[in-house]
């Protein structure tokens, strides 16, 4: 037997959490982000920021390789900069999200959670302008 049929098996079996009349059902497809209100804006997009910010994360390991190597300091500084950018570029992304869901979703419901996100988003717009 298979990792993956050993797995199954003991998902179907198990009494603790499986409803008896439902062992062998078909497991329902997960809604889409639009018709899960509550969620975070970028769980479309969950897959692709982890994506970007484990090359991120290699980029700063590679940084910090290049000080403990002595290199050039125009070098690292290029570097940094393009880490920055990196950065930046998941910061804007993740703030076009929350303005396309979590910002437009709080203000039709018209209630004091849209004034609320808003005000959240514009702090947020002011410290990504201000970095």
């Amino acid at each position: 037997m298979s990792a993956v049929e050993a797995t199954n098996a003991v998902a179907e079996n198990d009494d603790r959490t499986a409803d008896p009349d439902r062992r062998g059902a078909a497991v329902p497809t997960a809604p889409s982000p639009a018709e899960r209100p509550g969620e975070h804006g970028y769980i479309s997009d969950k897959d692709a920021y982890l994506k970007r910010m484990s090359r991120i994360e290699g980029q700063a390991r590679g940084i910090s390789r290049m000080i403990a190597e002595d290199t050039y300091c125009i070098d690292i500084l290029t570097q940094v900069s393009a880490l920055t950018r990196a950065l930046q570029g998941v910061a804007t992304g993740l703030l076009d999200d929350h303005l396309a869901h979590c910002v437009l979703d709080a203000a039709k419901r018209g209630d004091e959670e849209g004034t609320a996100k808003l005000k959240e988003a514009s702090d947020a717009i002011s410290r990504l302008v201000r970095s």
